[in-house]
């Protein structure tokens, strides 16, 4: 018997997504992801959570927006898993924490700095955030048509966006600005506030979870960098988009056998 329980936060049901789900932070981009997809239709919009469910090479796929930060972020995410979805890949923005890592650059999350508070309430801050491997490699395959300007590596998730670019006025500005300098000494490749709670969440619930990210802005060269203009997260969308194409083929495939 199909559950018809529609879940809360989501307004959505079983049926209503697939079993692939993009998760941009913003509801404004979610039709620009959903063009991608064969077929699209918006199936909800409540709160911040906004879905287009289309196809992708046959197989039903979804876009849901998350809001910004770790307790939306697991709402979606806790729902979507009980609609029946098990594959997610945040789509997103961040801020580069190396030299290297420009404005416009694509950054693929291998792992993530719990610096966030919804993760610790599931599990404790020892066990570590970190990207399922098949999701990783899709999105390693699927970004090597860009060539140059894209990074694998770890990033850090806080809450506070305000306590990261203005930690000088900030009550607890030593402890932040000795966290950020072990950070970034460490390789550290970039700051964004979602992809360690949904790579805890996805340990935790069982299911796949990736995340691709545009850097936006670079809070090490910044001052350095005058007239840089971000151009949108585009290169991480198709990134994202050609990952699912990739995940979607091996599993036909493993379903084969």
């Amino acid at each position: 018997m199909i559950d018809t329980t529609v879940q809360y936060h989501v307004a959505m049901k079983k049926g209503d997504v697939g079993r692939y789900v993009l998760l941009p932070g913003d509801p404004g981009r979610c039709e620009q992801i959903a063009s991608y997809f064969d077929n699209p239709k918006r199936v909800a919009s409540h709160r911040e959570y906004v879905t287009y469910t289309g196809t992708l090479d046959g197989e039903p796929v979804s876009v849901t927006s998350t809001g910004i930060g770790g307790p939306s972020t697991a709402i979606a995410v806790e729902e979507l898993i009980r609609c029946g979805a098990d594959t997610f890949i945040r789509v997103g923005t961040c801020g580069g924490m190396q030299p290297e890592v420009a404005v416009n650059d694509v950054v693929i999350a291998q792992a993530a700095i719990r610096f966030d508070g919804t993760s610790k309430e599931y599990i404790p801050v020892e066990f570590p955030a970190v990207a399922d491997y098949s999701v990783l490699r899709a999105l390693d395959l699927a970004s090597r048509s860009l060539g140059d300007g894209v990074h694998i590596g770890v990033v850090q998730c806080k809450d506070s966006f305000y306590g990261q670019h203005e930690p000088e006025r900030m009550p607890e500005r030593d402890m932040l600005l000795s966290r950020w300098r072990a950070w970034t000494q460490a390789g550290c490749l970039a700051s964004e506030m979602e992809s360690a709670t949904l790579f805890i969440l996805g340990s935790v619930l069982k299911a796949r979870a990736g995340a691709v990210l545009a850097v936006a802005g670079n809070q090490v060269n910044r001052k350095g960098l005058p007239g840089v203009e971000f151009l949108g997260t585009e290169p991480a969308i198709r990134i994202a988009v050609e990952g699912l194409r990739i995940l979607i083929r091996e599993d036909k495939d493993e379903r084969r056998g």
